[in-house]
């Protein structure tokens, strides 16, 4: 039985994420699971590439990520009630790999965005999600 589902959106493609969050809602009051929300906002990847930026731009883009995915979920959700959210910092799916272990999440739902070159080379998140999740995972294609 699902317990805790925890759904990862892109706050990039807020038109596509809509169906996503609400299947994850569905699902969740269809088993009478909690509901995690998370996004993932890049790192610069390199120390020196964070060295160009002003002091406090992450924690600035962090807020702000936070900010928005509240109002998604709020807009998205309205009536759905208690909805934990949670704005981590790095690389997509190891982050959400990592909040599916902090939230003990049984379920895990994110898109599949068309994919371009780069994914073709590297690999989508979604992919990456699925091989290596403790736990199932639904893909959702837009």
């Amino acid at each position: 039985m699902t317990k805790h589902i925890l759904c990862a959106v892109d706050l990039s493609h807020l038109e596509t994420e809509v169906s996503i969050l609400r299947t994850a809602a569905e699902l969740a009051k269809f088993h009478g699971a909690s509901l995690s929300v998370v996004t993932v906002v890049p790192d610069y990847g390199m120390t020196i590439v964070g060295s160009f930026f002003k002091e406090g731009t992450m924690k600035s883009a962090v807020k702000a990520a936070n900010d928005k995915l509240h109002e998604f979920v709020a807009e998205t959700l309205k009536d759905f009630g208690k909805v934990q959210h949670i704005v981590e910092i790095g690389t997509p799916y190891e982050m959400i790999l990592e909040a599916i272990n902090v939230s003990k999440a049984d379920l895990v739902i994110l898109g599949a965005h068309k994919p371009d070159l780069v994914d073709r080379l590297q690999g989508p998140n979604s992919a990456r999600v699925a091989r290596y999740a403790p736990c199932s995972v639904l893909v959702v294609r837009d």
